[in-house]
């Protein structure tokens, strides 16, 4: 009753015109926090240095998925809305672009200090470990930032998105994503969306390959309809495979051959954990078909939410996922809280290390998904392979 008396004055709050002039956003400042996680590798060095235990090169896995999950709790959620009425001035605020732009170069500095750092030869092999965690929660977390600047219309947005793929090898998620995924999301054909009864370890070769397909797929079709070669720069994967290609071997000149696994495993690291994320943003969601056979359009119940405040700002907003599929071009800062998605019971933080668990995770998840569909497991999005198994035990 208490919730339904909030969430009723949050609307009444909405209805009211209020000026952008006079109003002001309360996470404002809280963006920056998102360099924490790329300057995590300087820290650790830091830290290193001044006390010479060489498990702080851990780091970067120690903060997302540690101090993270245990700060979505404390801090714990944040439903509100800007006004509509300010919507377009806090889109135009340039200073959140920047808070964008600013990871960028923070991420390649930790990338060079971590190849300094194994080409040195001074880390034994389990501090090397430790430190391409890290940046591979780097890369990762670089995934989501070029996610944020790829959806953008500005050129410069764009190749920024792309070079901050290079880190990862994964170029082609800048198609795949745009695409391919926004237009199949919650539907079997998207090797992103996740099924009922589907463990994340089943989910993500299936994915990995699945969207690499995709890809290919989408950009030569493009390069068909110009009349032009597939094996040419003009087509967007290979232009971004080459920039990844050219900043490993640049990093191996500069510091030695050694780097080159270390940079292999980060980058296995980081692309692993988009797919994880993708796992559990649309896991069982499923959109239906119409009459002439087409799927309906994507809603805000194909898209599972979360409001913690703390995971909220490491991802940009990420985890308003129903209002950026309603509004891809929409800039991180504005997404809205939308009533109709279902949440999810914590941050992506803590919903990673869940998925991890594929027994834990089914406990905490399929009762939510089943509950989204009124107890009918036949509306939801079901492993093929364990679909009467499925439909039988839910029945």
């Amino acid at each position: 009753m208490e919730a339904h008396a909030e969430h009723a004055h949050h609307h009444r709050h909405e209805e009211v015109e209020v000026n952008p002039a006079t109003w002001s956003d309360p996470k404002r400042y809280a963006w920056l926090l998102g360099i924490i996680v790329p300057l995590s590798p300087f820290i650790a060095w830091a830290l290193v240095e001044l006390t010479g235990f060489g498990g702080f090169w851990f780091l970067g896995p120690v903060l997302v998925f540690v101090a993270f999950p245990i700060l979505d709790m404390v801090v714990g959620l944040d439903a509100s809305n800007p006004p509509d009425s300010v919507l377009k001035f806090l889109e135009q605020d340039r200073y959140y672009r920047w808070c964008t732009y600013l990871f960028i170069p923070i991420q390649f500095g930790g990338l060079v200090l971590a190849c300094a750092e194994w080409g040195s030869g001074d880390l034994g092999i389990v501090e090397s470990i430790g430190l391409a965690l890290t940046m591979g929660v780097v890369g990762g977390i670089a995934i989501n930032t070029a996610h944020e600047l790829g959806h953008k219309r500005e050129a410069a947005e764009k190749w920024l998105s792309r070079v901050a793929l290079a880190q990862t090898g994964y170029g082609h998620f800048f198609i795949e994503h745009n695409r391919g995924h926004h237009v199949r999301v919650a539907t079997p054909e998207d090797p992103a969306s996740s099924r009922l009864g589907e463990s994340f370890w089943a989910f993500l070769p299936r994915t990995v390959s699945g969207s690499l397909r995709s890809a290919w797929e989408i950009e030569t079709a493009r390069l068909d309809r110009l009349g032009a070669s597939h094996w040419t720069f003009r087509n967007d994967i290979l232009g971004a495979w080459v920039m990844t290609v050219v900043l490993f071997a640049a990093l191996a000149v500069a510091f030695g051959p050694i780097v080159l696994p270390y940079l292999v495993l980060q980058a296995v690291i980081g692309f692993s954990l988009l797919e994880v994320v993708n796992y559990l943003e649309h896991y069982g969601l499923l959109r239906e078909r119409k009459e002439d056979g087409r799927y309906e359009r994507c809603r805000p119940e194909h898209s599972w939410n979360s409001n913690n405040v703390a995971s909220n700002v490491l991802l940009y907003h990420l985890q308003r996922h129903s209002d950026h599929h309603a509004n891809p071009t929409r800039r991180y800062q504005a997404l809205r809280h939308v009533e109709e998605a279902p949440q999810l019971p914590t941050g992506y933080a803590g919903m990673i290390v869940l998925a991890w668990f594929p027994p834990l995770w089914r406990r905490v998840m399929d009762r939510r998904l089943l509950a989204h569909y009124g107890g009918e497991a036949t509306r939801a999005n079901v492993h093929p392979r364990r679909r009467d198994q499925i439909l039988e035990r839910h029945a």
